[in-house]
């Protein structure tokens, strides 16, 4: 028992929390935001780089420097690192880092007395990342999934059909379209590897969970498919370390820390994942049928479940469970906080004011309608920006809010029937839901509670508890992943939004209008 620590490398900011097993709490949760220290100096918006053409980066020096910043200030705020005992984290998902042949040794030779950036300017094959929001790769996306034998055969394989954003698309754009710096990297990793790896001071595998939303992972034997590498970029199986199970420690942490920070010589470091698998394990959700719902840059829903469905539509990505025997269903709806802060800044309110303008327009907005596709669309898809109003003022500020919030609560509803989930209840996260107003009309909309957390870096959370779960294992101690997740993933006493019976019969009439306008404008059959 003790304490663990989780971090979260999110596409805006680097999030550290740890728990205290011992007392049952989260003990400290710190944040570091990219643009609040980085903008100037990597020329990031909500920490991505746009680089056009769909193109959406960002920069692994500026997450090593986070690091640094983030563990600077969890010292200087009183907090003892030499009590941790583990370390596990989650990754923005899909992003790829690209790095030569110097990294393995610059990574081993990490000594306190320099920062991370220095010590590591060198180690990139490529300076910047593609992320997740990236929508540059189409034609590649076409390529793999011809290569394996079709679309089918991908997401029979992969558990997914071929996402613009996915990493193995990433990979053969760049292998293509510069076959030299290709040529020129010698290690390929997730977000998530790279970050466990300047913990641990050497290359670390990706782990299950991440992998499967690479478009290049078996999703059933949880390990690099052959056909899905060949068909994605050549000599792809050299450049990718083995898959490594979620619960198998990477290694000690680097003396860099040790000696920076005062972490002990003996924490322990284990492979990070995807932000959404370990919100899956932050929400608790390791049983089939449990369902959250991530109110974030991007908005997700997502269910544990005993098997692999897939979304025949190609609407829903399945990764596997960092817990190592489930998976996890997942949509994504890339307007999630960017069509929220689009409406709100627009109209020049700040959140309180965004809240007033849900509580004093009634749940349907008087047959006033959005799609919100402030950004091109994941789920439906949609190619190109423009967000569409139907009966629809755009000078009303209050009808406006309303309806990015109902299209969000009503999409979710919609494209998640695939799951085959019967949504009794849905657990939150992420930063909006810190607003109730918002979690109302979810709740409404879904007709069942909503239930809200302690925190709202679930990811984060999810990582500490890997953190312990893992240290358990190797200890000879383990622990069933439900007594894990208890003491922590419980509802806020006093915080569940129960649904208004006169909304809900609202929205179920309300529900097939959207579809029909959905379908008109993102030429959905």
């Amino acid at each position: 028992m003790g304490k663990y620590l989780g971090l979260d490398s999110s596409t805006q900011s680097l999030t550290g929390l740890i728990i205290d097993t011992d007392a049952g709490r989260i003990d400290t949760e710190e944040t570091v935001n990219f643009d609040a220290h980085f903008k100037a100096a990597y020329g990031i918006d909500k920490g991505v780089l746009h680089l056009g053409g769909g193109q959406a980066h960002s920069a692994p020096l500026m997450w090593a420097e986070a690091l640094d910043l983030l563990l600077q200030t969890l010292r200087e705020k009183g907090c003892d690192l030499s009590q941790i005992r583990a370390i596990a984290g989650s990754g923005q998902q899909h992003g790829t880092v690209y790095l030569n042949n110097t990294a393995a040794k610059a990574l081993g030779q990490l000594r306190g007395a320099a920062p991370l950036k220095e010590q590591l300017a060198g180690i990139l094959s490529r300076p910047t990342a593609p992320i997740w929001m990236d929508t540059s790769t189409s034609a590649q996306c076409e390529e793999l999934e011809a290569g394996v034998g079709g679309r089918q055969v991908l997401l029979e394989l992969t558990g997914n059909t071929a996402f613009e954003r996915f990493s193995g698309p990433q990979i053969r754009r760049f292998a293509h379209e510069d076959p030299a710096a290709y040529r020129h990297t010698a290690y390929i990793g997730l977000v998530s590897s790279f970050m466990a790896s300047l913990l641990a001071g050497k290359l670390v595998p990706v782990d299950p969970g991440d992998g499967s939303g690479t478009n290049l992972m078996e999703i059933r034997s949880r390990q690099w498919s052959p056909k899905a590498l060949a068909a994605c970029a050549p000599e792809l199986e050299r450049k990718l370390l083995p898959i490594t199970p979620s619960d198998r420690p990477a290694g000690p942490l680097s003396p860099y820390y040790v000696s920076r920070y005062g972490f002990a010589p003996g924490c322990q470091v284990f492979p990070f994942s995807g932000d959404n698998p370990c919100s899956l394990i932050g929400l608790g959700l390791v049983e089939p049928g449990q369902v959250a719902l991530s109110l974030g840059t991007s908005d997700t829903l997502f269910a544990c479940m005993d098997q692999p469905r897939v979304s025949a539509e190609g609407e829903g990505a399945v990764f596997a469970s960092p817990d190592g025997v489930h998976y996890m269903a997942l949509i994504c709806f890339l307007n999630g906080s960017l069509a929220r802060e689009a409406v709100r800044d627009q109209h020049r309110l700040d959140w309180q004011g965004f809240g007033e303008a849900l509580r004093h327009t009634p749940p349907g907005n008087q047959g006033a309608l959005m799609l919100p596709y402030f950004a091109p669309e994941i789920v439906p898809k949609v190619a190109r920006a423009g967000a569409v109003r139907h009966h629809l003022d755009p000078q009303d500020a209050q009808a406006e809010v309303r309806a990015v919030i109902e299209a969000q609560a009503l999409s979710s509803k919609i494209h998640s029937a695939w799951m085959g989930v019967a949504i009794r209840s849905l657990c939150v996260t992420g930063g909006a839901s810190a607003n109730e107003e918002i979690l109302k009309v979810f709740a409404d909309v879904h007709g069942c509670p909503v239930h809200r957390f302690e925190t709202a870096n679930a990811a984060a959370l999810g990582a500490a508890l890997r953190a312990w779960q893992g240290h358990l294992k190797a200890a000879g101690t383990p622990k069933p992943w439900k007594e894990i997740a208890a003491p922590f993933a419980k509802p806020l006493p006093g915080s569940t939004i129960q649904p208004n019976p006169a909304a809900k019969a609202v929205y179920a009439k309300l529900i097939g209008e959207y579809r029909d306008l959905e379908k008109r404008h993102a030429g959905l059959t």
